[in-house]
C-alpha cells in the first residue's frame, strides 16, 4: 500500500535537460510472450551529472555504454528510473528491454488491445517502451525496425518514411522508417496489425507528390474516402492559410476500433479509432461527417503546431493545442458556414469551458504546477487556449498575425519552446505591444464585460462605456485588467452599417470609448465573432435585439440576439413560476420568429445559420442564468415556449419544412448540410411534420 503522498510539480521550478539526444536507432521485435526493445542512443552533455532515464513496467536485460556490457553494480536501477553515473560527455548507449503489450492495461506506451498493437505516449507513455529521457524538450532524430509474424502483422508502420522492408526467417518480416525531423519521444508511434489501407496522394505547393494511406480492418475501407478527402483538404489548406507544407514522403492514418484513445498526431503517423474516421452515406449524419473532418484536419494540422515545434515542458500544453484548435476551427470555418462554426465553438466553450472557468477546478491556460499531468488536458487548455489565440489574431489584424504566424514558424522549426515564444514572435512581427495581453496564460476565470451605450443628439456622438471585472479563483485573489479585444459596429435604425466592425481595446476596468458624427442614435452590435471569451451585459431592449436578429451584418451577433430574446423571456417565465404568477409567452418574441421563418424562404439565406438562430438556448446555457436550477421548470418552460411557436408560426413551419424535401443522393456538402439543417430545425417544433394541422 503506498502511504507517500503524490508531489506536485511546479513550472518555476524548470531546468533544462542535462542530456541532448543526437538519435536514436530502435528495434521492436514482437513475440507472442514479449517484445523485445533494443534502443541505440547516441547522447551529448550539456550538463555535467548523472544521466536518469525514465522508465516503468519494462524488465532490463542489457545496458551496453560505448561498446562495454555494464553489470547492475555499474548503473542504479529503481521502479522509474535508470541512472547511469557520469557516463561523459559524447557517448553510445545500447538498451535492451522486454515488455508485455498483451497486458499493458495502463493504455501508455505500447499494448495490444484486440489483435493488434499499437502505442500512445502522449504525455509520458514512451517510458513504458524504453529507458529515455522522457520530456517533451529532448528531441532527436528517430529511425524505427520493426520485426514480427508476417502472417498476423501484415502491417508495421512507425514514423517518418518507409526506407526498407524484408522477410525474416520463421515467417517473419521487418520494415524500416526513418524520420529525418527532430521529436520529443512522445509522438514516437507503432502500430502492427492485419489491416487494409486506401490510398491518394497530394501534391505540395512546392510540387512534390505525398503519399497518402489511411489504414483500417477489412471492410471499413469504402467509409474511409471522406476522411481521405478531408485529409486532402487539410493540407491544401493549411498551404493556403498558413503557408505550412508537409515535407514527408508519406501520410499515415491508422483507423482501429482496438485504438482506446480519440485520436493521437504522432508524426506522419496519426492513430484513430474508427469512430472518428469512419463516415458513409448510408449510415452517419452530418454531424459524424463534420466530426470526422474536424478531427482529421485538428490531428494533421499538428504537423506543425505540436510536432514540427513542440512544448518546452507540459505547462505550456496550451501552446500546441490551442493554436491546433484555432486553426481546426478556421479551416472547418473557410469550408462550411462561418457564423455557424463560430456559434458551435463558442456554444462548446459557454457550456463545457465557462462552468469549469467558474468552479473549483479552475486554471488559467499555463498553469503553474500539477500533481498529474494527464488533468492537463482540460476545455481550458484547448478550447480557451484557441480563443487566446484568435484574440491575438484580432489584435493584430490578419496581416500581421500571418506575418507572426510565418516568424514564428521560422524561428522555432525543429525546436521545443513556451507560449512565451509564440507571443513574442506575434509581437515581434506586429511591433503591438501584447505584454498586459499575456495575463490570459496566467489569469483562471471567465472575465465578465459589462457594456452601456448612450447617445448625444446635440453633439451627433455615441458613446460605449465598458466595464470589465474578473472575479476571484482559486489560489487568484487579485486580479488585475485584462486585455480584451471588442470587436463593435454601428448600425442605423433603416438598417445600414453606419461604422464598420471596430476593435476597442478594453485594458482598464473602466473605459468609454466615443464614436463621432453619427447622425442618429444606432444599435451597436457588440462583441462582433465573440471577439473575446467574457460574459457580456448590454442596455440592449428586446426591440434592440429583434432589430439585431433580423439586421446585423453580423452572423454570429444575429444568433446571439435571438439567444438573448429567448433567455430573456425563458427567465421571465421562470420567475413567474416560482413566484406563482401566470407564465405567459411574449408575443412580440414569436413575431420575432415568424420574421425568420418568413427568411426560411429566401434562397439568399444561410439555412445552417438560421437554423441555429431558431433554435431555444441549450439547457446548460439556461441554467447557467439562474441561481437555483430547477429541471423540471426549465423543461416545462422550454415545452411551452416551443408549443405556442408551434401555435403561432405553425403554417410557416410547415412551409419552410416542405421547401427543404430532400429530393437529391445525400451528400456531405456545406449547401446540403444547411438545407437538412432548417428542415430538422422545423421537425423539431412538432411530432409529425407531414401533417398540415400541428398538434398542439
Amino acid at each position: 500500500m503506498r502511504t507517500d503522498a503524490p508531489k506536485a510539480v511546479y513550472l518555476k521550478d524548470y531546468t533544462p535537460p542535462e542530456y541532448q539526444v543526437k538519435k536514436i536507432d530502435l528495434t521492436v521485435r514482437i513475440f507472442d510472450a514479449y517484445t523485445e526493445v533494443v534502443s541505440s542512443t547516441v547522447y551529448k552533455q550539456n550538463t555535467p551529472g548523472d544521466l536518469v532515464l525514465n522508465g516503468e513496467n519494462m524488465t532490463l536485460k542489457s545496458v551496453v555504454l560505448n561498446g562495454k556490457t555494464l553489470t547492475p553494480a555499474d548503473y542504479i536501477l529503481t521502479d522509474h528510473t535508470l541512472t547511469i553515473p557520469a557516463p561523459g560527455n559524447d557517448f553510445a548507449l545500447e538498451i535492451t528491454t522486454h515488455c508485455d503489450p498483451a497486458n499493458n492495461t495502463s493504455l501508455e506506451g505500447l499494448y495490444k488491445s484486440g489483435t493488434t498493437y499499437c502505442t500512445q505516449c502522449e504525455s509520458q507513455g514512451f517510458r513504458w517502451i524504453t529507458y529515455f529521457p522522457d520530456r517533451p524538450d529532448v528531441m532527436t532524430v528517430f529511425s524505427t525496425r520493426i520485426e514480427a509474424d508476417e502472417k498476423k502483422f501484415p502491417v508495421l508502420l512507425s514514423n517518418g518514411n518507409p526506407i526498407d522492408a524484408g522477410k525474416l526467417e520463421n515467417g517473419r518480416h521487418y520494415t524500416l522508417w526513418h524520420d529525418p525531423f527532430p521529436k520529443p519521444c512522445y509522438l514516437f508511434a507503432l502500430v502492427a496489425g492485419d489491416l487494409q489501407f486506401i490510398q491518394d496522394s497530394f501534391t505540395t505547393m512546392t510540387g512534390r507528390i505525398v503519399d497518402l494511406r489511411i489504414y483500417v480492418k477489412d471492410g471499413d475501407q469504402e467509409q474511409s474516402w471522406y476522411a481521405m478527402e478531408s485529409l486532402k483538404r487539410s493540407m491544401a489548406w493549411d498551404e493556403t492559410a498558413f503557408g505550412r507544407e508537409y515535407q514527408h514522403d508519406r501520410f499515415n492514418i491508422v483507423a482501429v476500433s482496438d485504438f482506446n484513445f480519440g485520436a493521437m498526431e504522432n508524426t506522419s503517423l496519426n492513430i484513430f479509432n474508427t469512430a472518428l474516421v469512419l463516415a458513409h452515406a448510408d449510415t452517419a449524419t452530418d454531424a459524424d461527417f463534420y466530426r470526422v473532418e474536424g478531427v482529421i484536419a485538428h490531428e494533421y494540422f499538428h504537423n506543425w503546431t505540436g510536432n514540427r515545434i513542440t512544448c518546452r515542458d507540459w505547462f505550456q500544453l496550451s501552446l500546441k493545442e490551442g493554436f491546433t484548435v484555432f486553426r481546426d476551427q478556421e479551416f472547418s470555418a473557410d469550408t462550411n458556414s462561418r457564423p455557424v462554426q463560430r456559434i458551435d465553438d463558442v456554444s462548446f466553450l459557454r457550456s463545457y469551458q465557462f462552468p469549469e472557468d467558474g468552479g473549483p477546478l479552475a486554471h488559467p491556460i499555463r498553469p503553474d504546477n500539477y500533481i498529474e499531468i494527464n488533468n492537463f488536458y482540460t476545455t481550458t487548455v484547448y478550447e480557451k487556449g484557441a480563443e487566446i489565440i484568435r484574440m491575438q489574431k484580432t489584435l493584430l489584424g490578419a496581416e500581421n498575425f500571418r506575418k507572426g504566424s510565418d516568424l514564428y514558424f521560422d524561428r522555432h522549426d525543429g525546436q521545443a519552446v513556451t507560449c512565451d515564444d509564440f507571443v513574442k514572435a506575434m509581437s515581434d512581427a506586429s511591433g503591438v505591444d501584447l505584454s498586459q495581453f499575456k495575463l490570459w496564460y496566467s489569469q483562471a476565470g471567465t472575465p465578465e464585460v459589462a457594456a452601456e451605450g448612450s447617445y448625444d443628439e446635440a453633439k451627433k456622438i455615441y458613446s460605449l462605456k465598458l466595464k470589465q471585472t474578473l472575479r476571484p479563483t482559486p489560489g487568484q485573489t487579485d486580479k488585475k485588467p485584462m486585455h480584451i479585444p471588442v470587436a463593435v459596429g454601428l448600425i442605423s435604425a433603416n438598417g445600414d452599417e453606419i461604422q464598420p466592425t471596430q476593435i476597442l481595446h478594453l485594458t482598464e476596468g473602466e473605459q468609454t470609448f466615443t464614436f463621432k458624427n453619427i447622425a442618429a442614435k444606432p444599435v451597436p452590435s457588440i462583441l462582433r465573432g465573440f471577439s473575446a471569451p467574457v460574459k457580456l451585459t448590454t442596455n440592449l431592449t428586446d426591440d434592440d435585439l429583434r432589430f439585431l436578429l433580423i439586421h446585423d451584418t453580423d452572423g454570429f451577433n444575429r444568433w446571439e440576439s435571438a439567444q438573448n430574446l429567448a433567455l430573456r423571456l425563458i427567465n421571465a417565465m421562470l420567475d413567474a413560476h416560482e413566484t406563482g404568477q401566470p407564465e405567459i409567452v411574449d408575443p412580440g418574441f414569436l413575431k420575432t420568429i415568424a420574421l425568420l421563418l418568413d427568411q426560411g424562404m429566401d434562397s439568399r439565406t444561410d439555412k445552417a445559420l438560421l437554423a441555429r438562430m431558431l433554435t431555444l438556448p441549450e439547457f446548460s446555457i439556461i441554467a447557467q442564468a439562474r441561481s437555483t436550477v430547477d429541471p423540471d421548470a426549465i423543461n416545462g418552460v422550454v415545452t411551452a415556449i416551443e408549443r405556442a411557436i408551434l401555435k403561432s408560426c405553425g403554417a410557416k413551419l410547415q412551409a419552410v419544412y416542405d421547401a427543404h424535401q430532400s429530393i437529391t443522393t445525400y451528400t456531405p456538402d456545406p449547401v446540403s448540410m444547411g438545407q437538412r439543417a432548417i428542415r430538422g430545425s422545423m421537425a423539431s417544433c412538432w411530432p409529425n411534420p407531414s401533417m398540415t394541422a400541428p398538434i398542439i
